[in-house]
């Protein structure tokens, strides 16, 4: 088993960071963890869009 970790700050990017991966090659997908984070700076939120690929 492996593992592969996704981090983007949009949504956007984590979605064609993800379906790149998939095409790549033809991997048995086991499990895909979702996450998002927020925090703010100042007046400024700060988004963190994460993704965990387990694949054989």
């Amino acid at each position: 088993m492996k593992v592969k970790v996704f981090d983007e700050d949009h949504e956007k990017d984590l979605e064609e960071a993800i379906n790149s991966f998939l095409e790549e090659e033809d991997r048995e997908i086991i499990d895909i963890k979702f996450q998002v984070s927020v925090a703010i700076d100042h007046e400024e939120q700060i988004y963190c869009f994460s993704a965990l690929i387990l694949y054989k």
